[in-house]
Order: structure tokens, then sequence, then C-alpha cells
């Protein structure tokens, strides 16, 4: 599975972005994303990744970390194998390489918030706040 992840950049304290996970596997292969919970993480230069949010793979259940809550938005398209994060009002502390994961093993409930969670990885995307 290989998870691409864009959306990223520079916005002022106040400012709006959408990010979005693209996920892909062999071209033979009858992967289907609607199998799997999915998660954004981000991590800060010299901090441990944390958690942001989560959805399970029929989108019934959503959750996040306190700090983003009424910020951001988590959802998904598993007809494009897409998933996106919609994050507004945006503060200087949201400023962190975002990533989106996927759990590698089929469940109807949320994936998790720690990243042993997880199986799949995408490469991250930066988002930089300016106060």
């Amino acid at each position: 599975v290989q998870l691409q992840a864009s959306g990223g950049g520079l916005v002022q304290a106040g400012g709006s972005l959408r990010l979005a996970c693209a996920a892909s596997h062999g071209t033979f292969s009858t992967y289907d994303m609607s199998n799997y919970g999915m998660g954004w993480f981000r991590q800060a230069p010299g901090k441990e990744r944390e958690f942001v949010a989560q959805i399970s793979r029929t989108s019934s259940a959503t959750s996040y970390t306190d700090s983003v809550k009424g910020r951001f938005s988590i959802s998904r398209d598993n007809a494009k194998n897409t998933m996106y994060l919609q994050m507004i009002n945006l503060k200087p502390d949201d400023t962190a390489a975002y990533y989106c994961a996927q759990k590698g093993v089929r469940s109807g409930l949320l994936p998790g918030t720690r990243v042993s969670d997880y199986a799949y990885w995408g490469q991250g995307t930066q988002v930089t706040v300016s106060s």
C-alpha cells in the first residue's frame, strides 16, 4: 500500500488548508481502501509524532485530539481511495509535518490513536502557520 499526502503549505494564523491522502496498491491489486480505518498524525521538529484524527472505514465514526476539535474535520471518499483533513482557524502550534496512515487489518472500529496502531504511512506534507 502506498499513501501519498498532499495539500500542505504556508498560511497565516486563522487560515485554512485541506490535506489529502491518496491510497494505492499494485496495478493488478484488488485493494479497497474502504476495508481499513485511517488516521492523520503530525510531527513538529524535536517532538514525537502525535495523533490528530482518525476515521473508521465507513466514516461512521471519527475522533480528534482535543487541541484540534472544532477546527479540523476528517473525511474520506472510498470511491476515490482518498482521505482528507480540512483544517480551519489554523494556529502556529499546528505547524508540523502531517502524515496519513492506514490500519493494516480490516476492522469496523476506529483504528486507534497510537503510531503502532497503523501499518502503512505516507511521506508527510508540511504545514507551516505563521503568526
